[in-house]
């Protein structure tokens, strides 16, 4: 008595890769965790066709997968086939013999090549939200090729992949309060607006640019540490409504535009260079205070200003004309110029901070003594 054969049926393209078949199908979420069972975690790393899944990642991306669920995007999974399998074709023309069905036995073996912290992730998210369950996911199947090559596709698959630029991420995210947030200040701030690099995170010595949108965007959070509301998140169990949200929004944008020109106003550099009176480089060269740890220390300065002195702040940054930003200027030495070059560490942020704060009048963060701080004032 034969044995009754159970199969998946997947409609499928077929492709031509690197001389071998694979197919193109797509798969209700709520299959995922049945059709593709995670290795275990015991298994060592040689003997495992993917890397162990990073924890951290999953409820990540799972919130994300929940919290937007009319404009979510999910990329492809890969994942090769151990079974034999048969491709029925629609058709003998040409585009129809590319275009069928797959059948697949049910006790085939699935392994993920790519995607597997997506597959975790529809898992958690369908705890909350099952309606995820009745959408689609591509899949790219390749036929099994053994362990080995498993894992060299692994490795192929993830070896071009280059992290996004912090500042393309924050000109391309539309969602994001804080991102919204950031470039809405760029648009109002003249010299931002002009000179500042919206896609890469570094300037090179051509680059018109002062600023990078990354630093921009330390630099005000930095300035609005303090802003009462709620932080720059779309949190999905935030309390607050639309509409206050979308007011607090515009409140923080207007604080930030007003502050950071009134700061431009006083950098008679960043001016000369918005009219194209002095190169970006020679600035970029010359001088500290478009350094993103410049930038970042001045938000950070800006926070205390406005909650000291919320009506007469701008006064207080006429003194910034004062500051001897040339790059030459000893006071940076073991603050924010260590070892011939400009600091970035959190240490020197703070330290840039303090010798503002004693340059403005305000005194140190935590009320130290000033005498470490180049420039201090004996008043």
């Amino acid at each position: 008595m034969s044995t009754p054969s159970f199969e998946y049926i997947l409609p499928v393209i077929r492709g031509i890769q690197a001389g071998r078949e694979y197919y193109v199908s797509m798969c209700p979420v709520r299959f995922l965790p049945k059709l593709f069972p995670l290795e275990s975690e015991d298994l060592p790393p040689e003997m495992r066709a993917i890397r162990t899944l990073n924890q951290t990642r999953i409820p990540e991306i799972a919130d994300y997968f929940v919290r937007n669920p009319t404009s979510y995007t999910c990329g492809a999974i890969a994942a090769s086939i151990d079974a034999d399998i048969t491709f029925e074709a629609v058709g003998n023309e040409a585009e129809e013999r590319k275009i069928g069905r797959l059948r697949v036995p049910m006790d085939a073996k699935f392994t993920i090549n790519d995607g597997q912290h997506r597959r975790a992730a529809f898992e958690m998210a369908l705890r909350e939200n099952p309606q995820l369950g009745y959408e689609t996911v591509a899949l790219i199947l390749f036929l099994d090729i053994g362990l080995e090559k498993s894992q060299q596709k692994f490795a192929d698959l993830n070896s071009f992949q280059v992290p996004l630029e912090a500042s393309l991420s924050l000109l391309y995210n539309h969602r994001d309060d804080r991102a919204r947030l950031v470039k809405a200040v760029v648009k109002q701030v003249e010299v931002f607006r002009c000179l500042t690099e919206m896609e890469r995170g570094s300037l090179n010595g051509r680059s018109h640019k002062l600023f990078t949108l990354s630093a921009i965007d330390r630099a005000i959070m930095a300035l609005l540490s303090n802003f009462p509301g709620d932080e720059m998140t779309n949190h999905p169990h935030s309390h607050l409504k639309k509409g206050k949200k979308e007011e607090e929004l515009a409140q923080k944008i207007q604080v930030a535009a007003a502050y950071w020109t009134a700061v431009s106003s006083f950098m008679l550099d960043w001016q000369l260079v918005l009219h194209k009176q002095v190169a970006a480089g020679e600035i970029r060269r010359d001088f500290v205070h478009c350094r993103s740890v410049v930038m970042e220390s001045l938000g950070e300065v800006g926070a205390v200003l406005l909650s000291v002195f919320p009506e007469s702040w701008e006064e207080r940054l006429v003194l910034l004309r004062e500051v001897d930003w040339s790059i030459s200027n000893p006071d940076w030495e073991g603050g924010i110029l260590l070892k011939g070059g400009i600091s970035k560490s959190r240490a020197s942020v703070g330290w840039m901070s303090d010798y503002l704060k004693v340059r403005l009048g305000l005194g140190t963060a935590d009320g130290a003594s000033n005498s470490s701080i180049p420039g201090a004032r004996s008043d």
